[in-house]
């Protein structure tokens, strides 16, 4: 009986099942990690003698001898394939194709290279033309998979037709980490910053280890490649650190995360209409916290279980609610896809020296698209007067265009790293505000205490003059926000003023302008979010009409009337809720020196008073469990 059972439990573990993948919240993918760590031990601790001995003969780029590399690198290639089978099932092919097609440009590269040398012949416009065949093939396969739905919607609607794609596109998850991290790879070894992975198992190692293929953090070739060649090795201390990097995340995700988001944040988003203006404010503001917690939940896993292995991830996430500015927290959050959107689209635009044709481009087209698909008289106008305004500023202020470039090259980074994350105008409009964000920062730095005091004054007539005349939710929310902000902006900036050069900041004021900037960016950044969970977790054929409509709703929700009385009971209903958002908070904004210290002290335990503290954890997490375990969010992207 025991035995059919678990032939019965093995097969289930085998088999491609789309409604159990192998999330890190469930004890099938721990069930996996088990035993394919048994298996990766034995290959290490066979070879580990044999690497020790040559370790000191051995190039520095060939740390362990490449037999015993050959076997771990393809036994954790093999496993991290099957691992994406379980997650995406057949669509492991696609996986398998972007790495193969990774692989050969690669050695392409390299081997037209080695020919320049010999010859003296340039091979530049050959090794450019296949890398632009590289990053074209991969972003074919994305905008297939995750954009078709997304395009067509916008043809239709531009063109008054009815196309429709009549098989349901499967999305494969993580398909733009690995996509990403191909195309890096691609650019890398084309400008010869990197050597080509020297065999296919070792580079398909490298594009699919499992711990960080679905959701990032996205591994660059320079950062991870040379790992590849040197012999595991991991001390007491890693030991528990990496131990410690995996129950953070699970309480994160577990109690922070899903805890949220079950119990509030997903009814509010659900039906906004049914619920107050204060618990749709708080939904907002609780999300900020439930999506951190989910997503550098998985980092944090993500990064323990690597560190078991004898590899490391990069830092993906840096307290980004203690930014200061909108600038501030995207050099927080998402640590390696800002610096690959960095790198790789916002560089090559023109970066903050020069522009390119995309520099305006991009503006222009997706300016002309919305006007287009609105077919609303004042929103087609208002799109052309800006095109038009564009080029005027462009053409008569030939001072300006160096910062005018900077500004659009960071405006339209932002805008297609919104649309990276979704296929819907919520994402596009979320990316755009936060470019909008990062260009009001930019310059309001560079305007003196009077030209500030006036720009928030004139902001604020601007919202309430046209709240006067056009009483609707929108200029409602943001006649109250400025109505908030303007009188605190323009004391912090009226003593400097009068004062002149003779005023001198203090330690008090400082601490006090610091903790309202960085209130103010997490309000700032916690409304972008709006557009942001609306788009979520919805099927992409769906997505821009029932997106719209939920941010809409809420909106309508968060500016309009707020009954006060009714705050006391909704905080008595979800007093839980608030406290376990409260203690996040705060958790979240402890100093570093500290959590670094309180990591540090859990390394250094005695392994059973470790085991002891890694039980009760197990414990306390256990009753988090929702009974329907909620998908990590960034699967999805």
């Amino acid at each position: 009986m025991l035995k059919n059972d678990f032939l019965t439990y093995l097969t289930h573990l085998l088999a491609f099942d789309d409604s159990h993948p192998l999330l890190f919240t469930q004890i099938h993918f721990w069930v996996f990690f088990f035993l394919a760590f048994i298996g990766f031990a034995l290959i290490v601790s066979l070879g580990q003698g044999h690497a020790r001995r040559k370790l000191a003969a051995l190039p520095t780029n060939r740390r362990i001898g490449k037999g015993r590399r050959l076997w771990r690198n393809g036994y954790l290639f093999l496993v991290s394939l099957f691992f994406y089978y379980k997650t995406s099932g057949n669509y492991v092919a696609l996986l398998i194709f972007s790495t193969i097609v990774g692989y050969f440009l690669g050695i392409l590269f390299d081997n037209l290279r080695s020919r320049e040398v010999r010859t003296g012949r340039s091979t530049q416009s050959n090794r450019r033309s296949l890398m632009v065949l590289g990053v074209v093939v991969n972003l074919a396969v994305l905008c297939y998979f995750k954009y078709a739905y997304f395009f067509t919607d916008i043809f239709n609607t531009i063109a008054s037709t009815h196309y429709s794609i009549a098989n349901a596109i499967f999305l494969p998850v993580g398909i733009s980490f690995f996509t990403f991290q191909n195309i890096s790879y691609i650019v890398d070894v084309y400008k010869g910053k990197v050597r080509h992975a020297d065999n296919i198992l070792d580079f398909g190692f490298y594009t699919t280890f499992f711990p960080q293929l679905v959701a990032g953090p996205i591994i660059r070739a320079d950062q991870f490649i040379p790992q590849l060649y040197k012999p595991y090795f991991l001390t007491r201390r890693q030991f528990g650190i990496a131990v410690f990097w995996i129950i953070n995340g699970l309480f994160k995700k577990l109690i922070l995360s899903d805890y949220l988001a079950v119990s509030f944040v997903d009814r509010v988003f659900e039906n906004p209409l049914l619920y107050t203006s204060f618990e749709n404010f708080f939904a907002l503001i609780i999300y900020s916290l439930q999506v951190y917690a989910d997503f550098s939940g998985y980092t944090d896993i993500a990064i323990g279980v690597a560190m078991l292995m004898g590899f490391y991830l990069p830092k993906n996430f840096n307290s980004p609610y203690k930014a200061t500015n909108p600038a501030g927290f995207w050099k927080r959050w998402h640590i390696s896809l800002s610096n690959w959107l960095k790198d790789y689209l916002y560089i090559p635009l023109g970066g903050n020296r020069n522009s390119t044709l995309g520099t305006y481009l991009i503006p222009t087209v997706m300016l002309l698209v919305v006007a287009l698909m609105a077919k609303s008289r004042p929103i087609t106008l208002a799109a052309i007067f800006l095109v038009a305004l564009l080029a005027l500023v462009y053409w008569v202020f030939p001072r300006h265009r160096k910062d005018m470039n900077t500004n659009l090259n960071n405006f339209n980074t932002m805008l297609l790293g919104g649309m990276w994350h979704g296929a819907s105008f919520n994402f596009i409009t979320w990316g755009a505000l936060n470019g909008l964000g990062i260009l009001v920062y930019k310059t309001w730095k560079k305007w003196g205490p009077w030209a500030r005091i006036l720009g928030i004054s004139a902001v604020y007539l601007a919202f309430k003059s046209a709240y006067h005349y056009f009483p609707v939710p929108v200029l409602s929310m943001f006649h109250f926000a400025f109505m908030v902000v303007a009188p605190v902006i323009i004391l912090f900036n009226l003593v400097p003023a009068l004062w002149g050069r003779h005023y001198r900041s203090s330690r008090f004021k400082d601490t006090v302008v610091m903790v309202w900037n960085t209130f103010f960016t997490f309000i700032f950044i916690s409304f972008t979010r709006l557009f942001f969970r609306s788009g979520s977790n919805l099927n992409p054929a769906e997505a821009n009409e029932v997106a719209w409509r939920t941010a809409t709703q809420m909106v309508e929700r968060i500016g309009g009337q707020w009954n006060w009385q009714q705050v006391p009971a909704i905080l008595q209903n979800y007093t839980a809720v608030f406290v376990v958002f409260l203690i996040g908070m705060v958790i979240h904004w402890l100093p570093d020196r500290f959590k670094r210290r309180y990591r540090l002290w859990f390394a250094q335990m005695p392994l059973w008073l470790m085991l002891l503290v890694v039980v009760a954890s197990v414990f306390c997490l256990y009753q988090f469990i929702t009974a329907d375990l909620q998908p990590f969010i960034y699967f999805q992207f």
